[in-house]
């Protein structure tokens, strides 16, 4: 057996064979047997979850367990002989987990083998095949962390002495508000309306205070630096003790903020509880998605 790592968990009690997770995972790792889907293979799944999103009914996540390690030639070798369709999807779902290391295996694997490299599919259209070089290695790095200059709205004014200012109150009606450590016991959980926000929501939406916290009770949470279990495990806890009347969860649009919504919902799920859910999406320039 190899060492622990990611990869995909399937609760066998939920799925009802559906199979809206198969063509989430091109890498072949997933099939619906016996109506029911199955993990036929440990060295297919990269574990990055791309077909946890697309499960109607919250039967897949994400579990650090025992497995034999992701082998990204043998993905590519099955992969191949799908056409250039299945291998752009497969480049994509890498590009877009920032799963560098794996994209460049990938890339090495198809140019060693003489195998055109697709450009990325547009929707309504085959992927086109394109020189070995149409294709540059992927850097190491999550697109949620890329650096950019977002361009102003506004003119920016001249910074000022910091003074505490007195235009806008706050809307903050709890402390902490950091989920790793707010307990379940807080007497402020009881019977609310809850804000689950990603952390960088609130430096990038201007009027966060006044749209989203005004009336809710803040908990903020960023999945990609913390652990994810513990997060789902402590927001189980948290609705079932407290019975919120909702929940609200606030991501950012990079791919890293998803994982978010997905632990709430499994959280709601495994609590028991039937809880009214929303789901806003903040752009980087702060702006809600509609």
């Amino acid at each position: 057996m190899g060492s622990k790592r990611k990869i995909i968990n399937i609760k066998e009690e939920r799925c009802t064979g559906c199979g809206e997770c198969i063509p989430n995972c091109p890498e072949g790792a997933l099939q619906v047997i016996d109506g029911k889907a199955r993990l036929v293979s440990d060295l297919f799944c990269d574990g990055l979850g791309a077909c946890v999103g697309n499960c109607p009914e919250g039967a897949m996540t994400v579990t650090e367990r025992e497995a034999e390690p992701y082998d990204e030639a043998s993905v590519m070798e099955n992969i191949a002989k799908a056409g250039p369709n299945t291998i752009a999807a497969h480049l994509k779902h890498l590009k877009d987990h920032s799963a560098c290391e794996y994209y460049n295996q990938a890339l090495s694997y198809l140019k060693s083998n003489n195998i055109p490299i697709p450009e990325p599919k547009v929707k309504g259209q085959k992927a086109k095949a394109e020189s070995q070089d149409s294709e540059p290695a992927l850097e190491c790095g999550c697109p949620g962390s890329a650096v950019r200059d977002l361009p102003a709205s506004a003119p920016a004014p001249s910074p000022q002495p910091l003074a505490p200012s007195e235009s806008r109150p706050s809307r903050l009606r709890n402390w902490p508000i950091q989920l790793t450590l707010i307990p379940p016991s807080a007497t402020y959980l009881k019977n609310a309306d809850l804000l689950i926000s990603a952390d960088c929501v609130g430096s990038s939406h201007p009027n966060f205070h006044e749209d989203l916290v005004a009336g809710r009770v803040l908990i903020i949470a960023c999945p990609k630096l913390d652990d994810a279990n513990a997060y789902q495990q402590k927001l189980t806890a948290i609705f079932r003790q407290n019975s919120p009347k909702s929940v609200t969860v606030a991501r950012m649009t990079v791919p890293c903020c998803f994982g978010l919504v997905q632990l709430a919902k499994q959280a709601i799920a495994d609590s028991g509880k039937t809880i009214p859910f929303a789901e806003v999406t903040i752009d980087v320039d702060g702006k809600p998605v509609k």
